[in-house]
């Protein structure tokens, strides 16, 4: 299809669900679900860079480099200490 033809098709489109409550919100929902299947998670990575981020840690572990609850410390102390705005 061509552009025009496809622009004109979503905005007669658009012009009948505006009209309706419960459609709106129905595209709204499928909206959101498309919009966040095509941004990329920014914290995915392949497992070969896990394993490589695993070894770097082990390493730094290894030379005292790293950093260790105190006794009786629950996470939210630990990350606060360590520097972590929670």
């Amino acid at each position: 299809m061509a552009t025009t033809r496809l622009d004109a098709e979503f905005y007669r489109n658009m012009s009948i669900i505006a009209e309706d409550e419960a459609l709106t919100k129905k595209l709204m929902k499928y909206l959101r679900k498309l919009v966040a299947s095509k941004q990329e998670d920014a914290t995915l990575m392949t497992r070969e860079d896990f394993l490589a981020k695993l070894e770097r840690a082990e390493q730094q572990v290894a030379r005292g480099e790293g950093m260790k609850m105190l006794p009786n410390e629950d996470l939210t102390s630990f990350l606060k200490r360590n520097g972590y705005d929670i």
